[in-house]
């Protein structure tokens, strides 16, 4: 199972060299995979959660990759609604191409109401839009000569039925963000039966959990908080629900972490070192 790092592109702290140093420790670490967020307007609503300066992620990603040598990029997750698909088929293709065949795109319909507002999107429309827009992706990619791209990667996020029937028939993984264990175990049954009435197998797992490590253990969490062992449990139970990748992410909610990345990295050390030993 590949682990990879949710790298924080947002926020008081962050800036080029901030952005290299993550880059360079996830690839240090070991670390399969590195992935940023989207968002394109700051609305109250986006800066909430994910404040000012945010770095949009096919720039990020772009010259993450020249920075980089060995670990997947990718988007956790684009919005999909937010651009016409085929500029994203063009900028994932040439992202994919510039990195070496690195790019993994993660795909959701969006939550940040005043943002598509702003951008002019039909909020009520998101879903309707995201499934027309991977069909659009992938028959872009198909043109060999011109994206010279193959098939990239989607990951697609969201916890609705509706998501997750998304997941079945358009993409290469389902990626769900943020949970607790007994929600997963349900929503991974849901994924099986809506797979099985589509006559489609059940897509791998790509989740993306928390990273907070506590001293002494927790007796209600989140997948991915506690003590050490808890989290490398946590880990092996996502391997065993079909987990082909785990996405950390070390981002608790304090936009002043963005200043001193140090804490998560030493966490997310910690993590490499007790996946290496028993992988």
């Amino acid at each position: 199972m590949k682990l990879g790092v949710n790298v924080p592109n947002f926020g008081p702290g962050t800036d080029p060299e901030r952005l290299r140093g993550w880059a360079q420790t996830v690839e240090g670490l070991g670390f399969d995979l590195l992935m940023v967020s989207d968002h394109v307007a700051v609305t109250p609503d986006v800066a909430e959660q994910y404040p000012a300066p945010f770095y949009e992620p096919f720039t990020t990603l772009s010259w993450l990759a020249g920075v980089t040598h060995r670990v997947r990029l990718g988007t956790t997750v684009l919005v999909a609604p937010y651009r016409h698909p085929l500029l994203v088929a063009r900028m994932a293709a040439n992202l994919d191409r510039l990195s070496g065949g690195r790019l993994v795109l993660g795909v959701g319909v969006g939550w940040a109401r005043q943002e598509f507002e702003a951008l002019g999107v039909p909020f009520e429309d998101r879903g309707r839009l995201t499934d027309e827009h991977l069909r659009v992706l992938r028959s872009a990619w198909n043109d060999a000569d011109d994206y010279r791209s193959g098939q990239i990667p989607i990951w697609v996020g969201g916890s609705s039925d509706a998501a997750l029937r998304r997941a079945v028939l358009l993409g290469d993984a389902w990626h769900p963000l943020r949970f607790t264990m007994p929600w997963l175990d349900e929503a991974v049954e849901r994924l099986r039966t809506i797979a099985a009435a589509e006559g489609r197998p059940t897509p791998p797992l790509a989740p993306r959990i928390v990273l907070r490590l506590t001293a002494e253990p927790l007796a209600e969490r989140r997948a991915g908080e506690g003590t050490i062992d808890q989290v490398m449990a946590d880990l092996e139970h996502l391997r065993m629900l079909g987990a082909e990748s785990v996405l950390l992410d070390p981002y608790l909610g304090d936009p002043d972490e963005t200043r001193r990345p140090e804490a998560a990295w030493q966490a997310l050390a910690t993590v490499a070192a007790h996946h290496k030993e028993h992988p």
